[in-house]
């Protein structure tokens, strides 16, 4: 039965919640099911079988319109003959800003829901909120929401030219800026100084806050900064960066889209100033 009613739905959905006009966004064993170019599902696309039993979860777009993540427990390429299944990762340079952030967003909730399926306190079975988007243990009464990881991104800038590096993890086929993880006690700025350092083995000087993003790499709040080179050379830290270079307006390498990166948008606020 389809939900012909228009008044706000639960975040958690049974399948009398979906209405006509859904588009669904097919999650199995950490990846995205697709068909070719098709990365979203409507009723008339899908196997209404796929979904049947699968956890389905709205999540609100800027349009207004809802992306409905379904969690799939068995593969779905037997109900779907011409799908594959791709990371999200792997969409990384796409140009669609409201499913690359959909897509991250659903991609978040996943790990969320694996990772709390019992209740970390006294082990019981967690259930969805009826109202909230967050897990209830109901023996102990703890609500479980989804975590967020503050984190740094910046741009280390020297007269016209932009320090970009390749990371040494995930077979990244991409320059992009230097980023890490806050730790306790520290504040963005600190973490900026620190983490290009460790990473890098140069020094920065003034930094400049420029914007902020969610990124699903695991659930991030990335902050955004222009940093100014003060001192040191370049020395990659291994572990970490593949490759990292002084690069100008005229041999940049291949990047991230400015249209769903901040890292992106860092590099382009700095080739347009």
């Amino acid at each position: 039965m389809l939900d012909t009613a228009q008044e706000v739905r639960p975040f958690f959905l049974t399948p009398q919640h979906i209405r006509l006009e859904d588009t669904f966004i097919l999650f199995f064993e950490g990846q995205i099911v697709c068909d070719g170019l098709l990365t979203t599902w409507s009723i008339e696309t899908i196997n209404p079988e796929v979904i049947i039993d699968a956890q389905l979860l709205r999540i609100p777009q800027e349009s207004g319109s809802d992306l409905v993540a379904a969690y799939l427990d068995s593969s779905p390429l037997g109900a779907l003959p011409s799908a594959e299944l791709r990371s999200l990762r792997s969409m990384l340079l796409s140009d669609s800003k409201e499913f690359f952030m959909g897509a991250g967003v659903a991609n978040q909730l996943e790990e969320w829901l694996t990772g709390h399926k019992f209740c970390g306190s006294c082990g019981g079975l967690t259930q969805p909120h009826p109202n909230e988007r967050a897990l209830v243990c109901k023996p102990c009464e703890r609500h479980y929401y989804p975590r967020i990881n503050p984190c740094v991104i910046v741009l280390v800038v020297r007269e016209d030219k932009m320090l970009l590096a390749k990371s040494s993890r995930h077979n990244a086929d991409f320059y992009s800026c230097l980023a890490g993880f806050m730790e306790v006690g520290e504040s963005p700025e600190d973490t900026v100084k620190r983490e290009v350092f460790e990473e890098v083995g140069v020094h920065v000087g003034k930094i400049e806050y420029l914007s902020s993003q969610s990124w699903p790499f695991p659930s991030q709040l990335m902050l955004g900064f222009i940093a100014q080179y003060e001192s040191g050379d370049i020395n990659p830290e291994p572990s970490e960066i593949a490759d990292a270079q002084w690069f100008g307006a005229d041999d940049l390498p291949n990047i991230p889209s400015a249209r769903i990166s901040v890292a992106g948008k860092l590099i382009s606020h700095f080739l347009n100033t």
